[in-house]
């Protein structure tokens, strides 16, 4: 496996931003470079070690996926090599773990949709049995199914701040009633087309965020990662139905375990406080969710 990569140092071409997980690159006026580091986040806080691979294995997942849906919505990709728009001497920092996109007007939008109860939702439905003002049938559990996906988006937050649930109606009043609509069953078919391959492959989707953008025609574009395990929930089949019985998180391939780690972490004998620095990850933490992403990719594209 190569070195790990925390954070590009391309100078070939300008940094536009460095998110929690990507870096962004201008490429002239038009299109973005994007190259996903071995950074990993939490509870919207960067780790300060990275996960070997990730970076890589992400840009796979997402690539698999915005070529299994491009029947539905089109994509950033410009189908341009990445390696191709930077200097020689900095190929080997985007192989395998870049993508070439066309720039878009960003939706200032997390397009969120939920097949299960989980993480946040989770904890709004016990206090409201709602999630972003959809109500929800009484007597739901921890990790329950819903009886039909539901769009609950969240407003994008600036970095090392919490994305915050949103209602439908906020959506609305951002981008227009009739873009929010088109973007709420785009976001629904996507999730329900994506859910149904993978359960094929043993892997439950519960919940996953979509980004969209516009481009120069105002055509609406599904844009940044989609389906990664950095941006959906997924649970393996076979430990799903013991953990849901018992009332627990099921096991994951995605940053739920990295979650879980963290919510029992002490830090100078406190639970941690959900703010930078995070705790330093283990090794064997740091092995054991390589090899969650890694799996997941395995299996989805056996």
């Amino acid at each position: 496996m190569t070195a790990a990569l925390h954070t590009s140092a391309l100078t070939s071409l300008p940094l536009l931003a460095r998110g929690k997980v990507r870096d962004n690159y201008a490429v002239g006026s038009d299109r973005i470079l994007m190259v996903a580091s071995d950074r990993i986040s939490a509870f919207d806080v960067i780790m300060g070690e990275p996960i070997p691979g990730k970076g890589v294995l992400l840009t796979q997942m997402a690539l698999f996926w915005f070529d299994k849906l491009g029947h539905l919505c089109p994509n950033h990709l410009t189908g341009v090599a990445p390696g191709s728009v930077v200097a020689p001497d900095e190929v080997a920092q985007v192989k395998d773990r870049s993508m070439l996109v066309k720039r878009l007007k960003p939706i200032p939008v997390e397009a969120v949709v939920r097949g299960y109860l989980a993480g946040s939702g989770w904890k709004e439905y016990r206090d409201t049995q709602s999630v972003c003002g959809v109500t929800l049938p009484a007597g739901l559990k921890n990790a329950s199914p819903l009886p039909e996906p539901i769009f609950t988006p969240a407003a994008k937050a600036e970095a090392g701040a919490h994305d915050e649930n949103i209602r439908y109606e906020q959506v609305e009043k951002v981008v227009g009633p009739e873009l929010a609509a088109r973007i709420r069953k785009l976001s629904i078919e996507i999730y329900k087309t994506a859910a149904a391959f993978a359960l094929a492959k043993g892997i439950i989707i519960a919940d996953t965020k979509f980004e969209f953008g516009l481009d120069e025609h105002g055509t609406l574009t599904l844009m940044d990662e989609v389906l990664t395990p950095d941006s959906s929930r997924y649970w393996p089949v076979e430990g799903y139905e013991a953990a849901f019985a018992a009332g627990r998180n099921p096991p994951s391939y995605d940053k739920q375990f990295l979650r879980d780690w963290l919510e029992a972490a002490r830090v100078h004998g406190k639970p941690w406080d959900k703010t930078p620095p995070a705790p330093h990850l283990p090794q064997d933490v740091i092995a054991q969710t390589a090899a969650k992403y890694q799996e997941a990719l395995q299996r989805l594209t056996a």
